[in-house]
C-alpha cells in the first residue's frame, strides 16, 4: 500500500469539490482528509469503505491497487 499513490488517488477523486464538503460527508475533520491525502496517513478500514462508497469506488480499487 504506497500511501502518497493513495493520497493522490483521493485528491484527483476530489476533484474540484471543497474539502470541508467531503470531510462533512464522511463525518471527518477536514485535517483527516487533509492527511489522507498528503499521503501522511492512511484510514481505518470502516474510513476506507465509506471513502470508496463516496466517490462510487471499491475499496481495492483506491487503497490496494498497484
Amino acid at each position: 500500500m504506497n500511501s502518497e499513490k493513495i493520497g493522490k488517488l483521493l485528491t484527483t477523486l476530489r476533484g474540484e469539490k471543497a474539502l470541508r464538503d467531503i470531510a462533512a460527508e464522511l463525518g471527518l475533520s477536514p485535517a483527516a482528509i487533509r492527511q489522507y491525502e498528503s499521503g501522511n496517513r492512511i484510514p481505518r478500514d470502516d474510513i476506507k469503505e465509506n471513502i470508496a462508497k463516496l466517490y462510487n469506488k471499491t475499496v481495492q480499487e483506491i487503497f490496494y491497487s498497484e
